[in-house]
This record gives C-alpha cells, sequence and structure tokens, in this order.
C-alpha cells in the first residue's frame, strides 16, 4: 500500500504519526511504500505516480487537506482510503468514526479495517472555471470560507483555536452578501451570511454544520445562514458545536444533487482548501469512494 504523510501537519507537532503508521503496518505483514515530500504539490505527483504503478491502498496521514488530497486521487478508483488523522481539523475522519484525538486507536481502527470489506461513501466534484476537484467534507462559499481563508493564514495559536479566533476577528466586517443559487433547477436569491454544500456533518474541527449529514445517502446539503445581526450570529456560533442550530429561523437545510453558487468577491474552500472565486458547481458522484472505515 502507499501511505502519504504531511510533515506539516499541526504545524509539524506530530511528525511521529507517519513514521508509526508505517512502523505498525509493516509489523501486521503490510507492503507500504512511504510518500513523505517537501510539499503538498510534489506530495500529490508522486502519490498519484505511486498508485498508477499498483496498489491496494492509499492511507494518508494528516488532517483534512490530505482527506482531501487523497480523495481527489482515488474517487471513482476501486483503490480504498485510509486516514490516520493527525492534523488542525479532521472533521472527515470524525465522520467516518476514525478516533481523531488517539493515534494508536487511529492506527488499530486501520488495521482492523483492511481485514474487512471496504465501506463505500459519496464525494462530489466542484467545477470551478476549465477545472474539476473533487472533495467529501463540505464546501464553503460564505463568511465560514472568509474564515478558512483567515485561518489558514495565521500560525498561531495551533490547533482549532484557530478558527475561532479568526472567525472573532472577520466579525468586524460581517454582512451578508447577495448570492444566486440555482438547487437542481430551483433558483434561490438570498442575502446570506453562510453559504457551504455538506458530504459531511462538521467542518473547522468540529463545526457540526449538517449535524445529520449522512455520507452515503446519494446527496448533498445545501447549508444557508441568512442576514443576522453579528450579536445574533455570535450567540449563533457555540450551538454549531453542539448541532443545536438548525432550528433557527435564519437557517435551511436543502438536500441538493447538484448546485451552482454565485456571488461577487466570494472564494470557495473545500476541505479547508482553497478553491478559487466563485462562480461554482458542486455535484454529488454516489458511491464513488472506498473507505478503510
Amino acid at each position: 500500500m502507499v501511505v502519504a504523510v504531511n510533515p506539516m501537519a499541526s504545524f509539524g507537532h506530530r511528525r511521529e504519526v507517519g513514521p508509526r503508521t508505517v512502523e505498525r503496518l509493516r509489523e501486521a505483514g503490510h507492503r507500504v511504500v512511504v510518500m513523505d515530500e517537501a510539499n503538498l504539490e510534489l506530495l500529490r505527483r508522486e502519490t498519484a505516480r505511486a498508485l498508477d504503478a499498483g496498489a491496494d491502498a492509499l492511507v494518508v496521514v494528516g488532517g483534512d487537506g490530505m482527506a482531501n488530497l487523497g480523495i481527489d486521487l482515488v474517487a471513482g478508483r476501486r483503490t480504498p482510503l485510509g486516514i490516520v488523522p493527525s492534523g488542525t481539523g479532521n472533521d472527515l475522519a470524525d465522520g467516518l468514526g476514525i478516533p481523531v484525538r488517539d493515534t494508536e486507536a487511529a492506527i488499530a481502527f486501520l488495521l482492523d479495517a483492511l481485514q474487512r470489506e471496504p465501506r463505500t461513501i459519496d464525494a462530489g466534484t466542484i467545477r470551478h472555471g476549465e477545472l474539476t476537484t473533487w472533495f467529501g467534507c463540505v464546501v464553503s462559499a460564505g463568511f465560514d470560507a472568509t474564515v478558512n481563508e483567515r485561518a489558514n493564514l495565521m500560525t498561531r495559536p495551533r490547533g482549532r483555536s484557530r478558527y475561532i479566533i479568526a472567525l472573532l476577528r472577520e466579525l468586524a466586517t460581517l454582512a451578508p452578501r447577495p448570492y444566486r443559487i440555482h438547487a437542481d433547477g430551483r433558483l434561490i436569491e438570498v442575502d446570506a451570511m453562510l453559504v457551504s454544500v455538506a458530504n459531511n456533518r462538521s467542518l473547522g474541527g468540529g463545526m457540526r454544520i449538517v449535524p445529520d449529514a449522512d455520507l452515503a445517502d446519494g446527496r448533498l446539503d445545501l447549508f444557508i445562514v441568512e442576514r443576522m445581526s453579528p450579536l445574533r450570529f455570535l450567540r449563533m456560533f457555540p450551538k454549531v458545536f453542539r448541532g443545536e442550530h438548525t432550528s433557527l429561523p435564519e437557517v435551511s437545510i436543502l438536500p441538493v444533487s447538484s448546485v451552482r453558487i454565485e456571488a461577487e468577491d466570494v472564494v470557495a474552500y473545500a476541505d479547508g482548501e482553497r478553491i478559487g472565486p466563485l462562480p461554482i458547481e458542486v455535484t454529488v458522484v454516489p458511491g464513488s469512494l472506498r473507505v478503510l472505515a
């Protein structure tokens, strides 16, 4: 199997997770090819080359960015994806039931999964310009993406609190934006604070924006937070981590199979990775990803 390691996961503070994963896999009798490159683009290229040469599985060690890299390489193929979480945000791993705070438990989970038939889940595609990108977690196209952009530029603090601090800083200029959203042929024109398209239940290290999302139901969930005051928005924020915000009148969750999002001066993110300016088209591809979970 191919094991791809992000050496800068959690700002490089969990470098031991990759070598430990490889060690345990080899002890269990697996033949491992290790990908540990200087940057993510080189890692992506070399991992793709290793997969093309033949592999029974791809295991990524890192956070949601590494999970996204893995999805982009194996979605639509028979090669299953395993995740050993060691990043700042590990939302896809959490959604799959993989232990995210205990490395030994996560590796044991992987070894057990390797003895079973891989699980099949949905993934999605994002069309932006002439490019198409896969994702497995959440596409952000509103205030949540703005927060992600700020958080990615921050070097301190490390961990989930980065997203909270980035959100508090962005609140100073918080305002709704006009959106045109085409959801399965239905036009939605709305002034919104947040717009996301979710396959998984959470993003940003545990913000459960769609708490009942199902990774294998053949659909995505369009999540919209309409106009509200910054103070009300701030009061809503703690509820998101508990999934208790969905009954608010400004919040709507709509099942979709395909959605186009248009707005001015908004940059989209997917699984914590920058996609580019709107517009984008997001489509579910049911059963397109096999996972070791």
